[in-house]
């Protein structure tokens, strides 16, 4: 009898190169931004509750924004799209080789209008916010010091209520605030989304990767 044949795992190049995307506001730029760039990613996936998707040599996860950078960290996805604010926040190790340029918006610092805050005043001041880290390092460049409350989602409410004195909190026009009496104190930074890939995935998978980087890098910002 002949030597049995060993088994051979399929090469690199023929799995599908595992892009993990946001769900929320920036899934549908980032399918545009993908179907722009070449790739045919079809319109079910804004509306399925399938969290995987395949479209030709990309395959899909669709994930928590926070949860994106974990992914690609870990190696489960290869390359991903995710905000600034989740990447400046959570402080990976990951290459971010290019801004998409979508998902615009501004995280500030907004009180309400009715009970503003003086910054020397002698006040155990209480800021609510999803970036606990951003934030404490926002407060102390400036030299405040405040007691720092994570919160989840609905962080307008926190001055209203008394829960805190200010928020920090991204926006896209300031309505939200407005409609809720508050107003932005200041900016601290913009954000938009950007490509971020796993640096090992990067070394075994250059070809892919640098094809999706150039296909994204050429689409991107052009409408």
């Amino acid at each position: 009898m002949g030597a049995k044949p060993r088994h051979r795992p399929p090469a690199a190049r023929t799995r599908p190169l595992v892009i993990a995307i946001p769900k929320g506001r920036v899934l549908a730029q980032a399918i545009d931004l993908l179907r722009r760039a070449g790739y045919a990613v079809g319109d079910g996936i804004r509306t399925s509750r399938r969290l995987v998707h395949d479209a030709g040599p990309l395959r899909l996860l669709v994930l928590r924004g926070q949860d994106v950078p974990t992914y690609v960290d870990y190696g489960a996805a290869d390359v991903g799209i995710a905000g600034s604010d989740v990447l400046d926040e959570q402080g990976r190790d990951l290459y971010e080789p290019l801004d998409l340029g979508i998902g615009r918006c501004r995280m500030v610092v907004a009180e309400a209008v009715d009970a503003p805050v003086v910054d020397a005043a002698p006040i155990h001041m209480r800021v609510a916010t999803k970036y606990p880290n951003l934030t404490r390092r926002h407060l102390q460049a400036r030299g405040i010091t405040a007691e720092i409350i994570k919160l989840s989602g609905s962080i307008e409410l926190a001055p209203l209520l008394g829960l805190a004195h200010r928020i920090v909190d991204l926006v896209e026009t300031g309505e939200t605030l407005r409609q809720n009496g508050l107003r932005e104190v200041e900016t601290i930074a913009d954000v938009s989304a950007r490509l971020v890939v796993n640096p090992a995935r990067l070394k075994l998978r250059t070809d892919q990767i640098s094809e999706l980087i150039d296909r994204l890098e050429s689409t991107a910002g052009v409408p």
